[in-house]
């Protein structure tokens, strides 16, 4: 039996949708990781670092947008007015936009080091 009716992603497609729109804005350190069955509120986290308030409130912006262009459901947003860390909630994944200095103090990835990383395939920046 075929498709006809285009689906919303799965969630790890959707991370790596979402790693791509933060990559092409400059996001740094973009890491994804798969979280069902360790958590009751989602299913995937993606997280980012920015290198500044500005920056960090430019990639909330993005995902925003990007979000609005292709209809994914999309709850809301804390952190956005200070930027030390930015929590876009968009139902099955959250993403974290760090600062550095929160990213190092927080450690989303210790705390969720069970988790699986989700491979992305992002291209290879010059520093």
């Amino acid at each position: 039996m075929s498709e006809t009716v285009k689906k919303t992603p799965g969630t790890v497609e959707k991370m790596k949708i979402v790693a791509e729109w933060l990559d092409e804005k400059k996001g740094r350190d973009i890491m994804a990781m798969n979280v069902s069955g360790l958590c009751s509120i989602t299913e995937g986290l993606v997280v980012v670092s920015a290198g500044s308030v500005k920056h960090g409130q430019a990639l909330a912006d993005t995902l925003l947008d990007r979000c609005g262009e292709v209809r994914w459901e999309y709850l809301g947003m804390e952190g956005y007015q200070s930027g030390g860390w930015i929590l876009v909630d968009l139902n099955d994944v959250l993403v974290h936009i760090f600062q550095e200095d929160s990213r190092t103090f927080y450690n989303l990835e210790g705390l969720w080091a069970e988790a699986e990383r989700v491979e992305l395939e992002l291209p290879e920046h010059a520093d």
